[in-house]
C-alpha cells in the first residue's frame, strides 16, 4: 500500500473505532436500561477485511478505545461453515483472526457481527439487552406480540419488520442461525433488517452510521413499551400490511431515514424534521 493509502486507511480505522466506542457507550449508559455489567456487544466495520469487536469482558457504559479487538473476516467467516467446532477451537480460531494478538479475547459473538457486518451498507453493530425487549421475548406469545408494526415512526427507524430468531446457544449456533434468518429476510424485503431479535436473548440494531443503531435501538425500545401497555389496556391494534408499504417507501419519510442515519437520537437528541 502506497504511503497515502496507508495513512488515509489509518484515519478512516481511527475515526471507524472513535465512533464506535461512543455508540458504545451511548447503548450502555445505565439511564438507558439496554445493558448492565458485561453484557452486550457491538462492533464495526473498518473495510473489506477487518472489523472492530468489543473484547469480551468489557463494560459499554465505560469502554475505552483499546478495549476492541481488531479482526480479521475472512476466517472468521470460515467458522460458520466449518462445522461442529469445540470450545476450544472456537476460541483459537477467533484468537488466531485477530490483527494484534495480546491478552484480550474477542466477544463470543465475534462470528455473530462477522456475518451481520457483510451485509449491504451495514457498517455498525449494536447488540444489547433491554428489559422491556426481553421482557417480550422470554415470554410464550413472543412472535404474537411482534407479529406487526404499531405507529409510523417505528417503521422509519426500525424498518417494515424486524427479523426474529428463536432461541439458539450464543456463539457459533446463533451466528448460523441469524445467518439464516438474515438470508430469508433480504429474500423477502430485498434489504437487510434494521433490528434482528432473538428469543430469550436480546436485540441487534444494524445500521451504515453509529447513529442510525443507537436510533433503532431507542425506537426498538419505545416500541416494547407500547407493545406491553397496549397488552394490558385492551390488545394490540397493528397498522395494516398496506399502511406499513405505505410509510415504508414514501419520499419524505425517505428524506427522513438519512437524516436519521446521522443524527443521534433517544432523549436530548435533536429535532426530527417532519
Amino acid at each position: 500500500m502506497r504511503e497515502p493509502e496507508r495513512m488515509e486507511s489509518e484515519m478512516t480505522a481511527e475515526q471507524t473505532r472513535a465512533d464506535l466506542v461512543r455508540m458504545s457507550r451511548s447503548l450502555g449508559d445505565p439511564s438507558k436500561d439496554y445493558v448492565i455489567l458485561g453484557e452486550g456487544n457491538t462492533s464495526a466495520r473498518i473495510d473489506d477485511e477487518r472489523f472492530y469487536v468489543k473484547a469480551s469482558g468489557t463494560q459499554m457504559a465505560t469502554i475505552g478505545e483499546h478495549e476492541f479487538v481488531e479482526v480479521r473476516g475472512a476466517p472468521v467467516l470460515e467458522m460458520v461453515d466449518a462445522g461442529d467446532l469445540s470450545d476450544g477451537q472456537i476460541l483459537e480460531r477467533l484468537m488466531d483472526a485477530c490483527v494484534w494478538r495480546g491478552a484480550m479475547r474477542p466477544s463470543v459473538e465475534t462470528v455473530l457481527h462477522a456475518v451481520l457486518l457483510q451485509a449491504p451498507q451495514i457498517s455498525f453493530v449494536g447488540h444489547t439487552h433491554p428489559t422491556a425487549v426481553n421482557a417480550i421475548l422470554c415470554s410464550e406469545r413472543w412472535r404474537e406480540l411482534l407479529a406487526g408494526r404499531l405507529f409510523p415512526d417505528e417503521i422509519v427507524v426500525c424498518g417494515p419488520a424486524p427479523a426474529l430468531i428463536p432461541y439458539v446457544d450464543p456463539g457459533l449456533p446463533l451466528a448460523c442461525a441469524v445467518r439464516d434468518g438474515l438470508r430469508t429476510y433480504v429474500e423477502g424485503y430485498g434489504e437487510p433488517p434494521k433490528v434482528i431479535l432473538m428469543q430469550n436473548h436480546g436485540l441487534i440494531a444494524l445500521g451504515a452510521t453509529a447513529s442510525a443503531v443507537e436510533n433503532a435501538t431507542a425506537m426498538a425500545v419505545k416500541a416494547a413499551r407500547v407493545i406491553l401497555a397496549a397488552a394490558v389496556v385492551g390488545g394490540l391494534h397493528y397498522l395494516s400490511p398496506e399502511h406499513v408499504a405505505r410509510i415504508h417507501t414514501r419520499p419524505d419519510e425517505e428524506y427522513r431515514k438519512r437524516f436519521l442515519e446521522h443524527t443521534g437520537g433517544g432523549p436530548g437528541g435533536p429535532a426530527r424534521p417532519r
